[in-house]
Parts: C-alpha cells; sequence; structure tokens
C-alpha cells in the first residue's frame, strides 16, 4: 500500500471498497489479522469484526458511504486469524477522487490492546436455542412465569436453565448475567427487543 504513513510502524491500514471489501492493506494489517494478502484481500472487512459490533459498524461505514460524515473513529472488537478477541481503536475515512461520491474507505488501526478482552469469539457455540430465547427473555426484563409460558416450558424449567446460564457464564444473578453477556458480545449492541448474536448457538 503506498502512503507515505502506511512506512510508519505499528500503524495499520486498510483501504475498502464501497461494498466494504478489503482491496489492500499494509503488512502491519496483516500481521494482526494472520493472514497474506491473498487470504484477506476481497473479504469483506466486517467478517474480521466480532458478530457483536457488526451491526453499529455498518451503520458507522453507512454514514460515510452516504456523505452523512467524512470520518468515525470507534473501539472495535477485532478477532485475529488465531481465532482471539481483541480491541483495536479505529478511525475510518471517505476518500472522494474529486467527485462528492465516494469511492473508498480508508481505515487507519493503532496498535491492538493486550490482553483478554472477555469476549467469545465467533466460533464458540455456547449455548441452546432454547438458552438463547431465555437470555433475551431476561435481558428485555420478562420474569419467570411469562417466560415459561412464552417459551411452553414450566417454571422450574426456566429456572434450571437460568442456573446453567449462571455456570456457563460464571455470574451469581440475573442482572450479572445480563451485564456479562453483553461485555462478552453474545448480546447484540445496539437492537431491542435484545437478541442473542446467532454464532453462539448450537
Amino acid at each position: 500500500m503506498d502512503h507515505p504513513l502506511s512506512h510508519q510502524s505499528g500503524l495499520t491500514m486498510v483501504c475498502l471498497d464501497r461494498n466494504l471489501a478489503i482491496q489492500q492493506a499494509n503488512q502491519e494489517f496483516f500481521r494482526m489479522f494472520g493472514g497474506s494478502s491473498l487470504e484477506l484481500c476481497g473479504r469483506a472487512f466486517t467478517d474480521l469484526v466480532h458478530p457483536s459490533v457488526r451491526q453499529p459498524l455498518l451503520r458507522q461505514f453507512a454514514s460515510l458511504l452516504e456523505g452523512r460524515r467524512d470520518r468515525f473513529a470507534a473501539d472495535v472488537i477485532a478477532v485475529g486469524g488465531d481465532d482471539t478477541a481483541f480491541t483495536v481503536p479505529v478511525t475510518a475515512f471517505a476518500v472522494r477522487g474529486g467527485t462528492p461520491d465516494v469511492f473508498a474507505i480508508l481505515v487507519l488501526m493503532s496498535e491492538r490492546e493486550t490482553g483478554d478482552v472477555g469476549v467469545v469469539t465467533n466460533r464458540k457455540k455456547i449455548l441452546s436455542e432454547i438458552d438463547a430465547r431465555i437470555l433475551e427473555g431476561i435481558a428485555a426484563g420478562v420474569s419467570t412465569v411469562p417466560l415459561a409460558s412464552r417459551l411452553y416450558l414450566s417454571r422450574q424449567g426456566v429456572e434450571y436453565h437460568v442456573t446453567c446460564l449462571f455456570r456457563k457464564l460464571r455470574v451469581p444473578n440475573r442482572a450479572a448475567l445480563v451485564s456479562r453477556a453483553y461485555s462478552m458480545g453474545v448480546l447484540k449492541v445496539g437492537t431491542w427487543p435484545p437478541k442473542v448474536v446467532q454464532d453462539f448457538v448450537k
């Protein structure tokens, strides 16, 4: 990628087309995501981010493509080639070739933050279908009896699954369960009613 900034150590750059497909990138980018140019170019940039942050990120990109803004900055949970999740500060710019239309998006990323960000990567199927529906109900504030009625379970059946969810996510109560599910990326950010990211359902 021939850009004066692309030679700065620690600065990751990638150029996307209007469909958010990766067109070109510098070596830092390929190193960060553990893939070659052949493996990553042509893929959607959103394939490299955690499922829980895809929708908010797509909305940010849409605001660039529609001309509502020229740039945005956000902390993004990305997933590397070794299937580890990490947080990376991202700044994206709309690129216009002397016309009002955006023909590309330039994305700059700082050094990835080290340490466990606490999210479950998108290949771990940790919930059954019924667990997912119960978690969504709890996150929406539905109590046990209406939840049991909605899911055709007994009250004890719901409580059993809730206890299993406490164990799986290692939390003591329902409030902590919802908080942990959001922090791990199991529940989608920015949607109501709450929705479990399908990638986590067996």
